[in-house]
């Protein structure tokens, strides 16, 4: 244990080492990016010759987005293998959500990316262990899952970055740490069929159910999938552990392997299963089938907040630790105080994952941002906002990545943010990004069904509805019927909802077809309805001449108002078209 102890310290060390010398480290990885990539064509173009100093860059390299960089990440993708933008040969595209044209993001990325990757993950257990210690003397039951991935016309694999991580030697073929033992075998997280990783996982943290001592997901919403999983399929996982043989409906086999060692007859534990489960009261489940959990694992921040309460009423109040802050694109930092409520959560970037810049966010909604505008990562001042843009040693250079930000304080020279939202992001219910322009584009698609019969929508407005598992999207819409003209019939607004799922993005699509999303929902408002909307936001200050209906809503009262005047709620019957190989659209 001494051993773990001293690799602790050395992490927290270099944590303050990084932090203190922040400037200093941010030039170097600038320096080291612009001598590496030196030759590529991207930085060939914009004349940089070989320069390496933050002057000459931030003058001649230009603020992107992926737009902008469609043409030379197709170039990729169809097996072009010269050095486009970076030196390195790209080893994969990493998928994100959220392009114009509502489908995958392809982000290139270099082999070198999973070792920072797996740096920020070594970081994590050492802060933890101030706050939380002990944690070598159990287990943590975590619920990971890989997802679908496809293989580009030049061969490249396209993924999401988890499931990179998850497949990569890495995490397969990790060394032995007391601080990060779980409960799930690899080749259940491995396992593409999500019903049978779901169920072994499962079945494992029930099986090792005294020695956990933190339960997790990626997300939120994975994990209340987890807790869904669990109140559905009891019956089951209790019957395999009292007879100890695992259900005919897990048929691959290194599953299977995976848990013939451990899954041995436990009536003891088989009967407090059902015990606990045959009342269906789940307020505090996780408390009581994990006794000694000690945090929940899980992201809370941004859209995920919305799982607050529901997560709160399944663990019986369980602290939620948000422990690091990263996107397909780049893993940026971490939260060094990973025990604080989930609405003091400022997460601290480590300045050697990549380049940081930053864009007030007064200019950030500019048509064309002034390249020089952008702020340093040292230079940054507590309680503005900004968006961030990031230079990879894969490639990326002034990037975009969306993410609103507002500076909390100071950690040594490094900023802490508070993560604010996805701009242009109105709806999130998983790793789903739906912008106002996709849900413009869905409502009109739609409306075209509701035509024939003289109907029309006067106005919408939407929401996420996180009451349900899985959560879905609510659509409300006011109609105008003309003259001579009727209400639709349900079929017809049952089809209207598939409409506008179709209309969505691919990762949407993806959630509905796995069932991590929810059907779609329009709930029909009586004539008038945004008119008491408009009033009660007058009576709460809104100018009247500049009022326009929001095109989504979360402010409690508002929401009660609309559900007040539902005279019909619709639900999609059928599941959106999507295949991992549908192409992207161009």
């Amino acid at each position: 244990m001494a051993e773990g102890k001293n690799n602790h310290k050395e992490k927290l060390e270099f944590i303050e080492e990084m932090t203190k010398n922040c400037d200093q480290v941010q030039e170097k990885v600038l320096r080291e990016i612009l001598t590496k990539n030196a030759n590529t064509e991207y930085l060939n173009r914009y004349k940089m010759d070989g320069a390496t100093d933050e002057a000459t860059f931030k003058t001649r390299i230009p603020v992107v987005t992926y737009e902008d960089l469609r043409p030379e990440i197709q170039r990729i993708a169809e097996g072009d293998k010269s050095a486009i933008l970076a030196a390195d040969p790209i080893s994969e595209f990493l998928t994100s959500s959220g392009t114009s044209a509502g489908e995958r993001k392809l982000m290139p990325t270099i082999k070198e990316e999973l070792d920072r990757r797996q740096l920020l993950y070594s970081l994590l257990m050492p802060v933890m262990n101030l706050y939380v210690p002990d944690l070598d003397k159990g287990k943590g039951l975590y619920f990971y899952f890989i997802k679908s991935e496809t293989k580009t016309p030049g061969g490249l694999v396209a993924r999401p970055v988890l499931t990179s991580y998850y497949k990569s030697e890495h995490f397969k073929n990790r060394p032995f740490d007391p601080y990060n033992v779980i409960t799930s075998p690899n080749a259940a997280i491995l396992c593409p069929d999500s019903f049978q990783s779901m169920y072994v996982q499962m079945l494992c943290g029930l099986i090792y159910r005294i020695e956990v001592l933190r339960v997790g997901a990626v997300f939120a919403s994975g994990l209340l999938r987890a807790i869904k999983f669990l109140t559905q399929h009891w019956r089951d996982l209790a019957h395999d552990i009292e007879t100890g043989t695992l259900n005919k409906s897990i048929t691959d086999a290194s599953i299977r392997e995976s848990v013939q060692d451990i899954l041995k007859p436990n009536p003891e534990l088989a009967n407090f299963i059902s015990d606990e489960c045959t009342s269906e009261n789940w307020a505090g489940i996780v408390t009581r089938m994990w006794p000694n959990t000690r945090y929940l694992d899980v992201i809370v921040t941004g859209a995920m907040a919305q799982y607050i309460p529901t997560l709160e009423y399944y663990s019986g109040g369980l602290p939620m630790a948000c422990t690091m802050y990263a996107s397909s694109e780049c893993y940026f930092g971490l939260n060094l105080k990973p025990m604080s409520k989930p609405d003091e959560v400022s997460y601290t970037i480590m300045p050697n994952m990549c380049y940081c810049e930053f864009i007030p966010l007064e200019k950030s909604y500019e048509e064309k941002v002034n390249g020089t505008d952008l702020v340093n990562l040292v230079n940054l001042e507590v309680g503005k906002e900004y968006e961030l843009v990031i230079t990879t040693y894969s490639g990326l250079c002034r990037y975009r990545v969306g993410d609103v930000l507002l500076v909390t304080s100071f950690h040594n020279a490094a900023p802490q943010f508070k993560f604010i939202r996805r701009k242009n992001v109105l709806l999130s219910i998983d790793s789903d990004k739906t912008d106002e322009s996709e849900l413009q584009k869905g409502v009109q698609r739609a409306s075209e069904l509701i035509k024939p019969y003289g109907a029309g929508i006067v106005e919408y407005t939407s929401r996420t509805d996180t009451s349900t598992i899985p959560g879905h999207y609510v659509i409300y819409w006011e109609l105008l019927v003309k003259e001579g003209g009727k209400l639709p019939e349900n079929e017809v607004f049952e089809k209207c909802c598939l409409e506008m799922e179709e209309e969505l993005n691919s990762v949407y699509r993806q959630g509905r077809a796995s069932d991590i999303i929810g059907p779609l929902e329009i709930r029909v408002l009586k004539s008038g309805a945004f008119e008491e909307l408009m009033d009660y936001a007058i009576s709460r200050g809104a100018s009247i001449n500049q009022y326009k209906a929001p095109r989504c809503v979360s402010f409690p009262p508002i929401i009660e108002l609309l559900d007040s005047r539902v005279v019909s709620a619709h639900f999609s019957q059928a599941r959106p078209k999507w295949s991992p190989q549908r192409k992207e659209k161009k």
